[in-house]
């Protein structure tokens, strides 16, 4: 299996001129889309429609009225949205279909939306992913870090490495070839041996603590509390379950 990590978003931008069509990737988007979109799948949130801007969350919203609005610019709720970027706010709408557009988390999704199977990842749901790659055996496997703004997001690379780090502690290293940016990755997890540590590390981690959302960051460093792997096709996000 190659894997490779894409560790900012400047090479999400590039993933159009890619050839996807071999490649599963999973997008991690820690603090906080993907792990609310996660939360609320387990939940029972009927889908999440990601998309990259408000207007075209606007529109969505004109096709299926029923839906709610969700997500976030500057870490706030859109003026108007029914929901934020919490995943306690997505864990409180099951039976409801989430429109969802946030900074960076939704832009990646949709750059990945060309592969030939695209997963929601987050430290919430590690074990579910393990074992879908483990199931799949995927060729090619490409760990999606969504970033904050432009930078890269500690967090997210931290959850790609800790992922590589269990699928070596499960024997499957033999089979991996990395690329050089799975190595950082891996390195990353190495050195904060505890999710949380290294969400509080993060730009993110301190930005949410400053306004009181500790709560937040501590549910999103929960490793594997979640069965669920979101799975998006055709444009929507729907929870799949391994037994």
């Amino acid at each position: 299996m190659k894997i490779d990590v894409v560790l900012e978003p400047s090479e999400i931008r590039r993933l159009s001129v890619r050839d996807l069509s071999q490649t599963t990737c999973v997008v991690f988007d820690v603090l906080r889309a993907t792990s609310s979109m996660l939360t609320g799948l387990a939940s029972g949130v009927e889908c999440l429609v990601p998309v990259t801007t408000i207007e075209e969350a606007l529109e969505q919203k004109r096709l299926k009225p029923d839906a709610l609005l969700g997500g976030e610019r500057f870490g706030e709720r859109i003026e108007g949205f029914d929901v934020g970027n919490s995943p306690f706010e997505y864990q409180a709408c099951g039976g409801r279909r989430i429109i969802t557009t946030t900074t960076n988390g939704t832009v990646a999704l949709r750059a990945c939306e060309r592969a030939a199977k695209v997963w929601v990842g987050a430290v919430l749901n590690l074990e579910a992913l393990i074992q879908r790659i483990r199931t799949e055996d995927p060729t090619e496997l490409l760990l999606v870090c969504a970033g904050t703004f432009e930078a890269l997001a500690l967090e997210d690379v931290w959850a790609a490495g800790r992922l590589l780090e269990l699928l070596e502690l499960l024997g499957a290293g033999e089979r991996l070839e990395y690329t050089d940016a799975a190595r950082v990755a891996f390195a990353t997890a190495k050195a904060w041996p505890k999710a949380l540590d290294a969400l509080m590390a993060s730009r993110n981690g301190g930005a949410l603590l400053k306004k009181g959302r500790h709560s937040e960051v501590a549910w999103c460093s929960e490793e594997s509390r979640i069965s669920v792997v979101g799975e998006m096709s055709l444009g929507e996000v729907r929870s799949t379950i391994l037994v």
